[in-house]
C-alpha cells in the first residue's frame, strides 16, 4: 500500500515527487512512457517554447544556460530526466494504466505491470496526450495525408504538393511557419489572431507578465477572468510577417470536407494534399471508473486541482489555478498547494 500514487512522469508529475520527496510518504509515479521527457522528444523537431530558460524551470532546480534565450524541446527532456536523477524521484516506466477504482479508504491501480493500492491519488496525466481530430477527417480520401500536431516531427513526412494547417494556436503557427519555406501553405483558424512579442525591451514578455501580475492571477480573479475569455495570443511575430508576404495564406474556419476538397467558412474551397490538425487535445479519462469526478459535461470536477472524491488530485490543467498551470514556469505553485493538500496543512 502506497501513501501516493501518482500518474504521469512529466513536469506535473514530477513537480509532486519533488515535493512528496520532502515527507515520509511512501510514493511512486507510474507513466507508459519508455523514458522521462518522452512527450517533448516526441513533439516536432523545430519546437523551441516561447517562455524563456528563466520561465521554464521547475521547484528547487533552474534551467542552465542563457536567462532571457528561448529552449528547444532536447534542452527540456534533457533537463527532466537531470531533476529527476537529482532529487531520485521514484519513476516507474513502461507502465499503463488499464482502470482506476475507489474502495472505501484507497484507489486501485490496474496496469499492464499488475495492481497498486493508494491511499491517495494524483492525475498527472496532463491535457496533451489524445489528440482531437474533427469527425470531417474520415470523409476525406485516403491519398490526403493527415498528421495530428503532435505526431508532425518534420516536412519529410509530407507527401508532394501542398499542405493546410487547421489550427491557430502557437504549434499550428510554428508549423505552418516551417512548411511555408518548403511549399505552399494554408493557415485555417476559426478566430482572428492576435499576436504578441517575443521580447519587450530585450525582456521576455513573460517577465513583463510576471510584473504586471498575468502571471500570478488566479482563473477567479478579474484579471484571470478577462485573459480567459480572449483566445491565447500567438507569440512572436514570424506567422504575421509570413501571412503578409503571402508566403502563409490564410484560410477561415474548416467547415466540411469531402474527398480531396476542403471547405471553409467563408464558401471558399480548397484541394490539398496533406493535413496537419493543430486542432489540440481532448482528456477522456475513460480508466478512471469512479463517480464524482466528472461533471455532465464531461469536465473534471476540482479547486486548485483538489477533486470532491477524497484523497484524488489532479495536475498539469489549463488554467488550473493561473496562467500558467499547465506550463513548466507554474505547474511547481499547483504542486506544492496539492502536496499540502495531502498532508493535511
Amino acid at each position: 500500500m502506497y501513501d501516493t500514487i501518482v500518474i504521469g512522469a512529466g513536469q506535473a508529475g514530477i513537480s509532486i515527487g519533488y515535493y512528496l520527496k520532502q515527507t515520509d510518504q511512501k510514493l511512486i509515479i507510474l507513466d507508459k512512457s519508455q523514458g522521462v521527457g518522452e512527450s517533448w522528444k516526441e513533439r516536432y523537431d523545430s519546437l523551441v517554447l516561447f517562455t524563456t530558460r528563466m520561465y521554464s524551470s521547475l521547484p528547487g532546480m533552474h534551467l542552465e544556460g542563457e536567462k532571457n534565450g528561448f529552449p528547444s524541446k532536447d534542452e527540456i527532456v534533457a533537463y527532466l530526466k537531470k531533476y529527476v536523477e537529482r532529487f531520485d524521484i521514484p519513476i516507474q516506466l513502461q507502465t499503463d494504466v488499464i482502470s482506476v477504482l475507489k474502495s472505501k479508504n484507497y484507489f486501485l491501480i490496474k496496469t499492464n505491470q499488475g495492481e497498486y493500492q493508494s491511499k491517495n491519488l494524483v492525475i498527472a496525466t496532463g491535457p496533451f496526450h489524445t489528440p482531437n481530430i474533427p469527425s470531417i477527417s474520415k470523409g476525406l480520401a485516403d491519398n490526403i495525408n493527415q498528421l495530428h500536431s503532435s505526431q508532425y516531427k518534420n516536412s519529410k513526412q509530407l507527401v508532394h504538393g501542398n499542405v493546410l494547417v487547421v489550427g491557430g494556436g502557437n504549434s499550428g503557427a510554428q508549423i505552418a511557419v516551417e512548411l511555408s519555406k518548403e511549399r505552399v501553405t494554408y493557415l485555417a483558424c476559426s478566430n482572428k489572431l492576435v499576436y504578441l512579442p517575443l521580447m519587450i525591451g530585450k525582456r521576455s514578455i513573460f517577465w513583463w507578465f510576471d510584473k504586471l501580475g498575468v502571471l500570478h492571477a488566479s482563473h477567479t480573479s478579474i484579471l484571470g477572468k478577462f485573459i480567459q475569455k480572449k483566445d491565447d495570443p500567438i507569440f512572436g511575430y514570424e506567422l504575421k510577417h509570413a501571412i503578409k508576404q503571402r508566403e502563409i495564406m490564410l484560410k477561415t474556419r474548416v467547415v466540411a470536407g469531402k474527398q480531396n476538397e476542403i471547405i471553409f467558412k467563408d464558401s471558399s474551397s480548397l484541394e490539398v494534399n496533406n493535413i496537419i490538425w493543430a486542432t489540440g487535445f481532448r482528456n477522456p479519462l475513460k480508466w478512471i471508473n469512479i463517480k464524482g469526478v466528472l461533471n455532465k459535461e464531461g469536465r473534471i470536477i476540482h479547486h486548485r486541482g483538489v477533486s470532491p472524491v477524497e484523497g484524488l488530485y489532479f495536475i498539469g490543467l489549463p488554467w488550473q489555478h493561473r496562467r500558467g498551470s499547465a506550463l513548466l514556469q507554474g505547474v511547481g505553485n499547483d504542486a506544492e498547494y496539492i502536496v499540502k493538500q495531502i498532508n493535511g496543512e
